[in-house]
């Protein structure tokens, strides 16, 4: 069965037109890379039709992370990131991330990212600040904290693979979707470790601690110059 696009080329949100694909021409962020325990992340996944990619047996490759959108068309935002590696079971050449979970902190963007690909966004209040070699990022919901990540900062790194498009996926009302993203980078910086999670006493919290964090970084990665696309996303199955 072939795969046809989830919507049109053009979304209607909030009175507003958005046309695909939605183009980020400018933004920063700095995302840490964990291996967490499968076994939590396993059924997760499963409940969206999906399994783990383990690079190292046991463990599931995770990125916590936020960005700074300056220049995109839905507008300028902070946006935090939980992502977990991912496949479609059976499926050759189908290895991405599953969307696990998106606070952002501005309405516009949370609806379309909602409506448009499923993504699990919802509004938050992102706390950034940098000081020195270190920025923390810390999510808030409902006046409680969620998750705090100090980035430690690295050294420069080659930017030289180019434009990387990998799939996103996402599952919401029962509808696994599946997202088409390219990223252009530059101006990175590296180092290993470099990332302190923190978690606080909010019911996600507690689900981050299921899946196994806080937990030791096996690098960070500063992105300076930074763009992004997303095409429409498609549908894969249905469960309800």
């Amino acid at each position: 069965m072939s795969e046809k696009p989830l919507t049109d080329s053009v979304h209607l949100v909030r009175g507003e037109q958005v046309r695909m694909p939605v183009e980020v021409r400018a933004a920063t962020g700095i995302t840490a890379q964990f291996l967490l325990p499968s076994g939590p992340a396993r059924d997760t996944l499963a409940a969206a039709g999906l399994e783990p990619v383990t690079p190292v047996p046991g463990r599931i490759a995770a990125t916590l992370g936020f960005m700074h959108y300056l220049d995109c068309d839905l507008g300028g935002y902070y946006e935090f990131l939980v992502a977990l590696m991912c496949r479609q079971p059976g499926v050759r050449g189908s290895t991405g991330v599953f969307i696990h979970w998106l606070p952002v902190d501005q309405a516009f963007t949370c609806e379309a990212g909602q409506t448009i690909w499923g993504f699990p966004k919802e509004i938050a209040a992102i706390d950034v600040r940098t000081r020195g070699t270190r920025t923390r990022c810390e999510v808030r919901l409902e006046e409680r904290s969620v998750i705090a990540v100090e980035f430690a900062r690295g050294v420069p790194a080659p930017s030289t693979l180019g434009a990387m498009t990998l799939d996103a996926y996402t599952h919401r009302d029962g509808v696994l979707r599946r997202t088409p993203w390219t990223m252009r980078a530059g101006g990175t910086r590296m180092r290993p470790g470099g990332a302190r999670v923190d978690l606080g006493d909010h019911p996600i919290s507690d689900d981050l601690r299921r899946l196994g964090l806080p937990r030791r970084a096996l690098f960070t990665n500063h992105i300076g110059e930074l763009s992004m696309r997303f095409d429409d996303a498609t549908p894969i199955s249905s469960r309800t």
